[in-house]
């Protein structure tokens, strides 16, 4: 209360939005301070995290990586090429068949028959079930794929580099939104599909890349910010500035081909999205091993699990049970066809885009609902718990303020705020494909696990 008595009262509230407006209404001056509690069951482990006296030079190390990474796409190559013999990768944490979604089945099912490994579904099933092929997780292959994320032999996949760091990090091709893998479809136009990315635009990209040479996809992710995408579930302005890169290249390098591979890029507004999720792979795997780190550097969803990994904690996955996305649905589906949260795309909101990056995206609203003063409120909560604001990545709306990056999980804690996802929704049985996109809430369970690790680490 104010310390002179003539002035009247004056009442700080805190967290507590009911008292703050019956005070008002009585024309009681009040000062509302935003607060939430730590995260329950936290404060041992933060104590000890805290105290860590490697803390704090490791994040300024940690971050420092993530914002300087220089990334580039430097070529296009067939998965054959990176893939361990016998091996899909998919999205997420490990996991097995017996525990998998229904869209990572149907993608996996799907990759079986496009490899000519089953000769039909229950086939497919069949041999997955016993084991023929062996799932690993894309992250532990310096991969990363949207939702389902199976990468099998014969796709094809986008190679990037960080020039500064040194990493490389790769990412399958855009199919397209609606029946397509990595949302659990596998009918014979998705197949169809598939050979040809295999045949044709595979080949077209890799050829016309030779002949660019590196594209510098830190700079057209900072132009696209400024164009309206948030480089998650908007990417029509990215899309266009990669088209407008390589269309020349395109036309001179594979000339048979150029009009339906330039047609194809052009109907996909999300096809920069895998180049993108690349770039922020590399850009985040700079950031790994820091000793007494407390950053995370991959979050990430397989359908059933949302799993984290930290700087300081090498490649050990925290997880929690997945969630399913509040938002728009399309057609006659609903929030009971949706399967629970999934994919490697939450990289981007690891690395300071997406969720985190939506104030400089207002018309993602009319795509994964809420207005756009919510999109604002979601990017100025982020800064709460992350440790820099991105150099390049910068939003318009803000007074060109960087995006928030570099999620601290003592801050999560300390603050009780969960990073903003925003996302694509998968159909729960196999072979649906997309029914809707929304914002989903990541599990505390993950991020209390991670930190609990790090302190056990801090005590040794």
């Amino acid at each position: 209360m104010s310390a002179h008595p003539s002035a009247g009262p004056r009442v700080i509230t805190v967290g507590a939005g009911l008292l703050d407006e019956a005070l008002r209404a009585q024309a009681v001056q009040t000062v509302p301070v935003s607060w939430r509690p730590p995260l329950p069951g936290t404060a041992d482990a933060l104590a000890r995290v805290l105290a860590d006296p490697r803390r704090q030079a490791a994040n300024e190390l940690a971050v420092s990586r993530l914002t300087s990474a220089r990334p580039h796409l430097v070529g296009v190559r067939r998965a054959a090429e990176i893939l361990p013999e016998g091996t899909f990768l998919h999205a997420g944490p490990p996991i097995t068949w017996e525990r998998a979604s229904g869209p990572l089945r149907g993608a996996l099912i799907g990759a079986m028959l496009l490899e000519e490994l089953a000769g039909d579904e229950r086939d497919a099933a069949r041999k997955l079930a016993a084991g023929e092929v062996e799932l690993r997780p894309c992250h532990e292959h310096a991969t990363v794929g949207p939702m389902a994320g199976v990468v099998s032999p014969s796709m094809w996949v986008f190679e990037v580099r960080d020039e500064e760091h040194g990493g490389t990090a790769y990412c399958s091709l855009n199919e397209g939104l609606g029946k397509v893998l990595r949302y659990g479809a596998y009918g014979s136009e998705v197949l169809e599909r598939l050979r040809w990315m295999d045949a044709v635009l595979g080949p077209a990209l890799k050829a016309t890349l030779e002949r660019t040479g590196p594209v510098d996809l830190r700079s057209l992710i900072a132009q696209a910010l400024q164009m309206g995408d948030e480089l998650h579930n908007r990417n029509r302005a990215a899309t266009s500035l990669l088209l407008r890169e390589l269309a020349p290249a395109v036309v001179e390098a594979a000339p048979g081909d150029a009009a339906a591979v330039l047609r194809f890029v052009n109907g996909n507004d999300h096809f920069f999205l895998n180049p993108a999720m690349a770039a922020a792979k590399v850009s985040t795997d700079a950031a790994r091993d820091v000793p007494g780190s407390s950053l995370v550097v991959a979050m990430a969803r397989n359908g059933t699990d949302f799993g984290v990994q930290l700087s300081g904690l090498g490649g050990r996955w925290f997880t929690g049970p997945a969630g399913v996305p509040d938002g728009l649905y399309l057609g006659t589906y609903g929030p009971g066809d949706a399967n629970p949260d999934i994919g490697d795309s939450t990289i981007t909101e690891t690395s300071g885009l997406g969720g985190f990056a939506m104030a400089a995206s207002p018309a993602i609203v009319r795509f994964v609902g809420g207005e756009v003063s919510d999109a604002v409120r979601a990017t100025r909560s982020m800064y709460e718990i992350t440790l820099a604001e991105h150099p390049a990545y910068q939003i318009p709306g803000l007074g060109f303020r960087g995006t928030p990056v570099g999620i601290d999980v003592t801050l999560v804690a300390r603050t009780g705020l969960l990073p903003v996802v925003n996302t694509g929704i998968a159909g729960r049985v196999a072979g649906t494909g997309q029914v809707g996109a929304g914002l989903v809430r990541p599990p505390v369970e993950a991020f209390t696990a991670a930190l609990a690790a790090l302190a056990e680490q801090a005590a040794e």
